[in-house]
C-alpha cells in the first residue's frame, strides 16, 4: 500500500534534486496506543506553474511534474537485481571526473551494459536523500519505508553510500510490512504500527488456524500488539508496517 507520508516526502526530494541539477552535477486490544504521527501530507510542495510559459531569455525555475500521485518507488535506474549483463567493474567510469572508492564498490555488478554509471549512482544517492529527509520528519516512517520496500534497494544504497543510516536498515529487518506472514517469518514480541491508515486491521493465528488475537483501528494513530510464541500466522492490512519494540521485538 502506498504510504501517503512517504509520497509527500518523495515530492520534496524530487524538487530538491531538480533544483540542485541547475547548479551542479503491549497488548492485543485496542487499548494500547502510541504517539500521533505527523500529518501524512508532509510539507507543502509547490506544484507546476499554470501560467503562460516564460520565454527562453528568462527560463523558469524547475518544478515537479504535474501528476496526481508522485512516483515513490520508481528509480531512474534498474536495481541490482535487474536482469541482463552488467558492465565489468574495470569499465565503470564516469563521463567526467572520477568515482570515489565507495562509489565504485556500490556500482560493482549494478550497472547494466550500455547504461551511464552516473545514472545508477544518482539513484542510490536519491535513496539516501529520501532516508535523510524521512528520518528527520518521522523515524518510524523511514524504517517502514525500508521494510515495505517503498524505497527500493535501500539496504544496498545505505551500505555503499550512506552508512550512517544502517540502524534504519537493521531495524527494518525485524519489521512486518502489510500482508500475511507465516512460519519462521513470525517472530514473537511487542510491535507498534508505523504510519497506519484509518483502516488498519490485524489478526494473529496459532496452530490449526485458531485465532489468538485480532483488532482494528480507525484513528490513524500508532497501536501496539503482542505476537506470542504460539503464533503461526500474522496478517496485517492497512497498517503499513509494524516495528519491533526493542532491538528484535
Amino acid at each position: 500500500m502506498r504510504n501517503p507520508f512517504l509520497a509527500g516526502a518523495a515530492v520534496v526530494m524530487t524538487v530538491a534534486a531538480l533544483a540542485a541539477c541547475g547548479s551542479s552535477a503491549d497488548g492485543n486490544g485496542p487499548e494500547a496506543a502510541g504517539a500521533q504521527r505527523p500529518a501524512a501530507s508532509g510539507p507543502a510542495v509547490p506544484g507546476p506553474s499554470a501560467t503562460t510559459p516564460t520565454t527562453p531569455a528568462t527560463p523558469a525555475e524547475p518544478t515537479a511534474p504535474a501528476t496526481e500521485e508522485p512516483a515513490v518507488s520508481g528509480p531512474s535506474a534498474p536495481p541490482a537485481t535487474a536482469e541482463g549483463p552488467k558492465t565489468p567493474s574495470d569499465e565503470i567510469t564516469p563521463a567526467t571526473g572520477t568515482f570515489t572508492k565507495k562509489q565504485k564498490e556500490y556500482l560493482e555488478d549494478r550497472v547494466p551494459k550500455g547504461m551511464d554509471p552516473a545514472a545508477v549512482l544518482q539513484t542510490g544517492q536519491e535513496t539516501c536523500d529520501k532516508l535523510r529527509y524521512l528520518v528527520k520528519a518521522d523515524r518510524d516512517t523511514a524504517v517502514g519505508a525500508i521494510a515495505t520496500q517503498e524505497i527500493p534497494d535501500a539496504p544496498a544504497a545505505v551500505a555503499g553510500l550512506c552508512p550512517l543510516h544502517q540502524d534504519l536498515v537493521d531495524e527494518a529487518a525485524y519489521a512486518y510490512a502489510d500482508g500475511t506472514h507465516t512460519g519462521k517469518t513470525v517472530r514473537p514480541g511487542v510491535y507498534r504500527s508505523a504510519s497506519p491508515t484509518t483502516n488498519c486491521s490485524w489478526q494473529i493465528e496459532g496452530a490449526g488456524g485458531k485465532e489468538l488475537a485480532s483488532g482494528t483501528s480507525d484513528t490513524g494513530k500508532s497501536r501496539k500488539i503482542t505476537i506470542p510464541k504460539s503464533a503461526r500466522t500474522f496478517t496485517s492490512t492497512g497498517c503499513y508496517a509494524w516495528l519491533a519494540e526493542g532491538a528484535k521485538g
